[in-house]
């Protein structure tokens, strides 16, 4: 059979070949690259002090969130993957947002999906938004709202958002402002954004737990430790261009199913299918060691205790959960960088035990050349007089999270020269 566009000449095939490819790869097309991301969560019961995980009917959502890498346009990653009914769109919209979150004047743009401004996501599913036409500079903030017109049931939301988000009252406001009827700081249903540009891109994946997540920091001041790093990256400037996305949940462990699905079972999505991830940091165990070797009590003690695994999380077991990190990052091409654990001394779930155990680990870090890179956070927040506890003023009064001065610390602590 004949081709209708080319002869079966064999004199042609080379030019046949070349025209084709013309038109599938525009010449000088960008690539796409993750700016800002989070990694979804499934609903989960009321714990504690803190509430079940709401579901929204007929309203709208709006979410700021601080960009890292610049580009021309973006495009936005909405996420059911944890839905088990269908999630409706009704409307969405980005814009440009001041330093309150407050969008601005003049950069409103509509989100379409598939050229229609409405979208239905498949329960257990994402849903990437076409490209919107805006340009952003390096460490924007966006302005982003979406209205839910029916019943969405629990979201797939994202808890430890460290940023005010407002829920309106019924309606949708996507286009105008609104007199939030409820606050929150979860990322609801939102779990990317992506530049376009014409220049060089490549992004940083930081892969952790609460700390990455950046509980302890001061809320709607960008203040995490990946933020920060993102700053110091768009500082330093060059011909590359930085992405930085946290893919940090709070509780997550290495080896174990707990706030979220383990790091191993989490990983190809959280990083290796984030893109433009050349580098990922793994920052994440203090929770495998905890809630393995840690003594609970008080009013909570029950519920910390059920959260034991099976299988305790010995040093043995949590080097080989970063050896299959290495292999399956480096099997990608990415450059995979190790943070030793802080210290935990004074936390809820301290023990001798799991001190012995961190001390293990981190050796390995430091010296098992595993990782292509380390991050000596230990050292960035261990106090002289007591290396078994954070330095005074570096913790946010728990001995375990980080205080603004404290994330700074381990920002602070990189060397840039890392990254290349």
């Amino acid at each position: 059979m004949r081709s209708r566009g080319c002869s079966l000449n064999k004199s042609l095939v080379a030019t046949c070949l070349a025209t084709l490819l013309v038109y599938a790869v525009p010449s000088g097309a960008a690539e796409w690259a993750a700016t800002w991301g989070v990694a979804p969560l499934p609903p989960s019961a009321a714990f504690g002090p803190f509430p079940a995980t709401p579901s929204y009917h007929d309203q709208t959502i709006r979410q700021v969130v601080r960009i890292s890498a610049g580009g021309e346009r973006v495009r936005i990653r909405f996420t059911n993957e944890y839905g088990t009914k269908p999630l409706v769109i009704g409307a969405a919209h980005v814009a440009l947002a001041d330093s309150k979150g407050v969008p601005q004047a003049g950069t409103d743009r509509e989100i379409l999906f598939a050229g229609r401004p409405n979208a239905l996501v498949p329960a257990g599913a994402p849903l990437l938004s076409d490209p919107v036409d805006l340009p952003v500079k390096a460490l924007a903030s966006l302005s982003i709202s979406v209205y839910l017109p029916e019943d969405t049931g629990p979201c797939t939301c994202h808890s430890t958002g460290m940023q005010t988000a407002y829920v309106s009252a019924s309606g949708d406001f996507t286009k105008q402002a609104f007199q939030p009827q409820a606050q929150m700081q979860s990322r609801a249903f939102l779990s990317g954004v992506e530049v376009a540009s014409a220049g060089r891109a490549k992004t940083v994946v930081a892969f952790g737990d609460s700390i990455t997540d950046g509980l302890g920091s001061t809320v709607d001041a960008n203040r995490r430790w990946p933020d920060l790093l993102a700053a110091r990256l768009a500082a330093r400037g060059g011909a590359i261009s930085w992405g930085m996305v946290n893919m940090g949940i709070s509780g997550n462990r290495v080896l174990d199913d707990n706030a979220g699905q383990n790091a191993l079972a989490r990983f190809d999505r959280d990083v290796l299918s984030v893109p433009g991830v050349a580098y990922v940091i793994v920052f994440e165990g203090v929770n495998d060691l905890g809630t393995s070797f840690g003594n609970f009590s008080g009013p909570l003690a029950a519920s910390f205790k059920s959260m034991t695994p099976a299988h305790k999380a010995t040093a043995e077991a949590i080097i080989a959960g970063y050896r299959q990190i290495i292999a399956r990052a480096h099997a990608k091409g990415l450059k995979v960088l190790g943070a030793t654990i802080t210290p935990y001394e004074g936390s809820a779930y301290y023990s001798a035990e799991g001190e012995a155990q961190r001390q293990a680990v981190n050796r390995w870090i430091r010296t098992g050349g595993g990782f292509d890179g380390v991050l000596d956070f230990d050292a960035a927040w261990r106090d002289p007089a007591h290396p078994t506890q954070i330095k005074e003023g570096l913790h946010a009064g728990d001995h375990l999270h980080g205080s603004d001065a404290g994330y700074d610390a381990l920002a602070g602590a990189i060397e840039l020269g890392l990254f290349k």
